[in-house]
């Protein structure tokens, strides 16, 4: 399978939602991803819950105003380029990313005032937003 094969045609959701970004001591509930590393736990979650799990044993770091792009295409892990192609779009724009891959998918996180653009940006290579 070719990179240009899952982009064109491809469709993408965003989240309605707005995510933060949060470095943390321990896992919280509710959580989208979690992701430990083995020197620090990042979570991602919705902004309204991060906030409101804020406490000081348990938050180090928070970026919040994140909304989440899905790329709705099962992808096989022989697939070369597919992140490369994408970040290279939004860099091209100076849109910053997070990336995230899951098992049969990838999803990256943009800022919320950056999120036309991105959807933009990447429709201009061949993805269709899914409504």
């Amino acid at each position: 399978m070719k990179v240009e094969d899952v982009i064109e045609g491809g469709t993408f959701s965003v989240s309605e939602d707005k995510y933060a970004i949060l470095r943390t001591t321990k896992t919280l509930p509710g959580v989208f991803a979690a992701i430990n590393d083995g020197s620090e736990i990042t979570l991602i979650m919705e902004q309204y819950r991060a906030k409101h799990s804020l406490t000081a044993d348990c938050i180090d770091a928070l970026d919040p105003n994140w909304r989440i792009i899905t790329f709705n295409v099962e992808m096989p892990f022989e697939l070369v380029g597919f992140i490369a192609s994408v970040s290279k779009v939004l860099a091209e724009r100076n849109i910053s990313i997070f990336s995230i891959s899951a098992f049969s998918t990838d999803h990256i996180l943009v800022k919320d005032d950056l999120i036309d653009e991105a959807v933009n940006a990447l429709e201009s290579i061949g993805f269709k937003k899914s409504e």
